[in-house]
Order: C-alpha cells, then sequence, then structure tokens
C-alpha cells in the first residue's frame, strides 16, 4: 500500500505497467506507446497534447486533433481500457449559456476534469489572441462555453480538481503575442467561474538546470495528495536546433497553492524514444492529464509527443513525491505565497 496519499477515488481498471527492472528514473513509459499514432481517424492527421478521465467502468477523452486542413479542434474519444481510443471524426460543437452556437476559431491543448458534479474542458482558445477557453458537461452531449477568463495571451488553463477555500483555482501561463517570452506559472481565483482574480505568481522559469530555462507551464490537472497539490508540468529548453520540451514534477501547498513546497531540479521525461524526438514537432513531451488510483497509489501519465501523437507514462505517487522531496530545489521565489 502507498505510504503518500492520492485524496480520489480508486480507478479498478487503470492502465498499468510495472516499472521495468534496473530503469532508475521516477516515470517510466508504456512499452506499447504511441497509444495513439499518425491519422487516427478519418479526417484527422495527428492527435497529442490531449485529456482523459474515468467516466463509470470506461474512459472519455477531449482530443487535441489537427484536422486535414492544419486546423486543430477538440473532438471526443471513448476506450474501455484508457489505452485503445475510438475517436469521433467531427468536433465538439459548443454552445452559450443561452443555447446559441459558441464555436471557437480553434481549440487546442485540452485538460479536463471534474468538479463535484461536472466535468470542465479549459484549452486555449482565439480571443483576439491566444487565450483561455473554459466549457462544462454533465453528460458529455451538451457542453456549454463559459466566458473567456482571460484576456489575451494566456495559454496553458488548468484548473484545480476542488474548490480552495470556497473558490475554483486556475493555474495559467500569460505571455505577449509572440511565443511566450514570459514563461512563469501564476494562479487566478473565482467564486463562479466568470470573474477572475485573486492573481498569485506561483513558479518561475529557471532554476540550476537547463531543462527549463525558456518557459514552463501546467500540465494535467493537480493530483490531491498528504503531502500536497502534485503537478506535473512542462518546461522548456532552447537548442541549436530548437526548443526541447521536458516533464517536471513540483509539489504545492494544499490550502495555498501559490506557495511551492517542493520542485525537482530534474525533468521526470525527457524525449528519448522515435516518436519523441521526431514528428511535426520535434523533441516535444507535453503532459495533459493523468489517471490516479487513490487505493494504490498508481499514476498513468498522458502526454503529447512530438506534436504527432499520444504516449503514456506510469509512476507511483510514493515514487514521484519522493523523488520531488529528495531532487527538490528551490527556484526565485516560488517558496512565497507570489503577493508583490
Amino acid at each position: 500500500m502507498s505510504k503518500v496519499k492520492i485524496i480520489a477515488d480508486a480507478i479498478k481498471n487503470i492502465p498499468w505497467e510495472d516499472k521495468p527492472s534496473g530503469y532508475h528514473a521516477p516515470v517510466w513509459r508504456h512499452s506499447q506507446n504511441p497509444i495513439i499514432d499518425r491519422n487516427p481517424a478519418k479526417g484527422i492527421s495527428r492527435i497529442f497534447n490531449s485529456a482523459v478521465v474515468s467516466y463509470g467502468e470506461t474512459f472519455i477523452g477531449v482530443f487535441r486533433a489537427e484536422t486535414i486542413d492544419g486546423r486543430p479542434h477538440l473532438h471526443l474519444g471513448y476506450s474501455d481500457d484508457a489505452l485503445s481510443w475510438s475517436i469521433e471524426e467531427v468536433g465538439i460543437d459548443f454552445v452559450d449559456e443561452t443555447g446559441k452556437a459558441f464555436q471557437p476559431n480553434y481549440a487546442y491543448d485540452p485538460r479536463l476534469l471534474k468538479i463535484e458534479d461536472t466535468y470542465y474542458i479549459i484549452w486555449c482558445t482565439d480571443f483576439y489572441g491566444a487565450s483561455i477557453g473554459v466549457a462544462k458537461t454533465t453528460d458529455f452531449k451538451t457542453f456549454v462555453r463559459l466566458e473567456n477568463p482571460f484576456l489575451p495571451f494566456n495559454r496553458n488553463g488548468v484548473l484545480f480538481p476542488r474548490k480552495i477555500n470556497g473558490n475554483y483555482v486556475m493555474l495559467s501561463r500569460p505571455s505577449d503575442s509572440g511565443h511566450t517570452p514570459f514563461g512563469d506559472i501564476f494562479l487566478s481565483e473565482s467564486p463562479d467561474l466568470v470573474y477572475w482574480g485573486k492573481h498569485r505568481h506561483v513558479m518561475s522559469k529557471g532554476g540550476y538546470g537547463w531543462w527549463q530555462n525558456v518557459k514552463i507551464g501546467g500540465g494535467p490537472a493537480p493530483i490531491e495528495t498528504s503531502e500536497g497539490w502534485l503537478m506535473f508540468y512542462h518546461g522548456v529548453t532552447g537548442t541549436c536546433n530548437g526548443f526541447v520540451y521536458s516533464m517536471g514534477a513540483v509539489l504545492l501547498d494544499l490550502d495555498n497553492p501559490s506557495i511551492v513546497k517542493y520542485r525537482s531540479k530534474n525533468f521526470v521525461l525527457t524525449p528519448e524514444e522515435s516518436y519523441e524526438t521526431t514528428g511535426f514537432v520535434d523533441n516535444v513531451i507535453f503532459p495533459c492529464a493523468t489517471l490516479h488510483d487513490g487505493e494504490t497509489g498508481k499514476i498513468a501519465i498522458y502526454y503529447g509527443a512530438a506534436d504527432t501523437r499520444v504516449g503514456l507514462a506510469y509512476t507511483t505517487v510514493d515514487e514521484i513525491v519522493n523523488y520531488v522531496k529528495a531532487t527538490s530545489e528551490t527556484v526565485a521565489d516560488d517558496a512565497t505565497v507570489g503577493r508583490m
């Protein structure tokens, strides 16, 4: 049994493979990666950077689908085992709160989570520039798109899976109209998912290592544990051949998640396999979702690979939390409440 506790329901049929013998890193890949390859459905050339949840005894996903005209949309997918997916050929239809069509011009990098009895999708949308879109559903048939929470330019919107001190809490990464030169993670609160404020700085790019020196961004919805909010995130470095995206891990304070408790100075997964190093955009690992079992502590991490495919990796809450604590470093003022 796990010593560190995941505060979540059990998922009896979570996908899983034990850590390979002789493997030393805290996160290991699914042996049959990628679980979604090129041209997965009619009219769709690539699926990556996508999100999944358990849904009864099965699984539902919201997938970033690059259609054959090159524009990204969000498509639903279904699976009995969270490994083999059936992807809908037509994208999600969004309506506003009056029932009128409210379709985004484009939509990519979704996160998907359940808060109380409602499922929320958060994605990068077009609001006179890149910003964050939010929609809700209770049945995966009707999708009500809410007002845009933030001004442009912003990406990597990540909701926490429950209210904290009575408010919804969202992570984001503000930027300008360029390719994200700011690069830090911030936090905002809302009583109603409409009005957002109490903005706080959470994490700075950089640190001793170079793997996250250009920018960082939130990944899957944080996992509530007995040691704090466990969050996987992406860190980006620049090389003479372009950006490299790797996966990191951090523990945030449960009651005040703008405070970083522990943050590993090392990446926990970096592009090494051919499906991660070669694709539409080379050298990308971009985590967007986890399935996590509150009973066993198993965690399955879904990530985009080279902006082309979907990969799956595994860890346990004990292994990753112990690793983050053992390799932790303090970056800039991450340990403060982020209010200036």
